[in-house]
């Protein structure tokens, strides 16, 4: 009981963290909606406007925008051994690239992707790399924000998708919604 009463006040306070951030002045988080998942320990916002769908197993969560649905945000949940970090992994770019040929655009699944940029940023004590990717599918261009961590023995994949045409327009947002991926 009290291991759980300190998950619901860490949740909290990384909530008021984020909220205060924004106070006095109007930033992209006005307008956008908490997303917590206590049960695997992780959280997101994510536009008004969008709602929670079932598309697969392999995602954990699945957000899509109610006007465009091909906009959407997912999580998705691996493992990796209790003992490694993300820089285990690999650096930024090397994650970037695995991602690619494991998730984004695996051999024969008919899309290709090129990775646009890597970067590494700190939240709480966690290493996150932040990932850009430009997507083609059979009859899209598409455009993907990633944010990639590992804790507690997973490996959490939190991507934010859209049509390129789209992308200048939402941008701002997806930006946003990348830099509110946390886990604990």
């Amino acid at each position: 009981m009290a291991i759980a009463l300190k998950k619901i006040a860490a949740l909290i306070l990384v909530i008021l963290s984020l909220s205060l951030q924004s106070c006095g002045s109007l930033t992209p988080t006005s307008g956008l909606k908490a997303y917590i998942d206590g049960k695997d320990g992780y959280q997101f916002f994510y536009p008004n406007g969008w709602l929670p769908v079932e598309v697969n197993k392999k995602a954990d969560a699945v957000f899509h925008d109610l006007i465009n649905p091909s906009e959407n945000v997912s999580v998705v949940i691996g493992t990796v051994p209790e003992d490694k970090t993300l820089a285990d992994l690999g650096q930024s770019g090397e994650v970037g690239y695995k991602l690619i040929k494991t998730a984004i655009a695996p051999p024969g699944s008919g899309k290709s992707a090129e990775l646009l940029a890597a970067e590494t940023r700190q939240l709480a004590g966690k290493t996150y790399y932040i990932l850009e990717y430009a997507v083609q599918l059979a009859n899209q261009q598409r455009h993907n924000l990633a944010s990639v961590v590992v804790s507690r023995g997973k490996l959490f994949t939190f991507n934010a998708s859209t049509s390129e045409q789209r992308w200048g327009k939402v941008k701002p947002i997806f930006e946003q919604m990348i830099k509110t991926f946390a886990v604990n």
